[in-house]
């Protein structure tokens, strides 16, 4: 199937990018990988007159450290993140979750904004952003603005970028010296999650006492669900193969009623954050013990 007819517009500077947005409103959108809108556009699940290629614009391209964040460029290669050493020093988890999406094909082609733009419930990135709270930096003709992770991700393949935006990077909070952890559980590897968690921990030094922590679940809702009951038992206190029971545990509090589907029921789900939730936390903690 192909997709209807459609002007491509593959623009080097970013200004001549948000331009274009600015003009054709909802009739343009952005190209990134590609690999969720070209195969919604021949499904004629999304239909735009007007693609613009992002490929070129080398100021969404850039990965620095800078001010106590790590910024990465919504075009940066999910491979190039997975493969990149400041990657895993500066954000851990990024980097521990890179080898769950997808296959290596498709980490070539995807770019970190785009997956975070598709807003899929059961994807990766979001539930990484919204764990370490991370920055979304919105660009457009007016000017950029930045959107906390909490609050961008609005429902299924909803966010709060508006039809003449763009992403145009991820602020991720440095977190130097922290464990983490991305577990779940799906089909096969590759395929999407039917339930998953993004978990983080930051020791205290020298210690096993728990300074900070970010777990969120992905897979269970319209949008990635912040754990805050299971980090609360956690946080400031010793982490404990008992007390990742626990916390396992109080994820199900968190999310009260996870979607319900021909994948799985929302009771299996549930069950299978718990234990997820349970093994990424003792995990960590067996790590800071050895």
């Amino acid at each position: 199937m192909k997709p209807p007819k459609f002007l491509y517009l593959r623009p080097e500077p970013l200004e001549e990018v948000l331009s274009a947005l600015a003009s054709h409103g909802e009739e343009a959108k952005p190209l990134a990988g590609g690999q969720s809108l070209i195969p919604a556009m021949n499904f004629r699940l999304a239909q735009p007159s007007i693609l613009v290629d992002l490929e070129l614009v080398s100021e969404l391209q850039t990965l620095s450290r800078e001010d106590g964040e790590l910024r990465v460029g919504a075009m940066v290669r999910q491979r190039e993140a997975e493969r990149s050493a400041e990657v895993r020093a500066a954000c851990p988890l990024l980097a521990e979750a890179m080898p769950w999406i997808g296959h290596i094909q498709n980490r070539n082609r995807g770019t970190i904004g785009g997956s975070i733009a598709h807003a899929d419930p059961a994807a990766e990135l979001p539930a990484v952003a919204v764990a370490v709270d991370a920055t979304l930096e919105l660009a457009s003709s007016r000017g950029v603005r930045s959107v906390p992770a909490a609050t961008f991700f609005e429902g299924p393949f909803t966010t709060a970028v508006e039809p003449d935006e763009i992403i145009s990077a991820v602020r991720f909070p440095v977190a130097d010296g922290s464990r983490a952890a991305c577990l779940e559980v799906a089909p096969r590897h590759g395929d999407f999650a039917v339930v998953g968690v993004a978990a983080w921990v930051r020791f205290g030094a020298g210690g096993t006492l728990v300074d900070d922590v970010g777990l969120a679940a992905f897979g269970v809702g319209a949008a990635p669900v912040r754990l805050a009951a299971a980090e609360g038992l956690v946080r400031g206190v010793e982490l404990t193969a008992q007390l990742a029971e626990q916390a396992g545990a109080a994820s199900a509090v968190d999310v009260e009623e996870p979607t319900s589907d021909i994948h799985a029921t929302s009771d299996y789900r549930r069950r299978a954050l718990v234990e997820l939730v349970r093994r990424a936390l003792d995990g960590m903690a067996q790590s800071a013990h050895g």
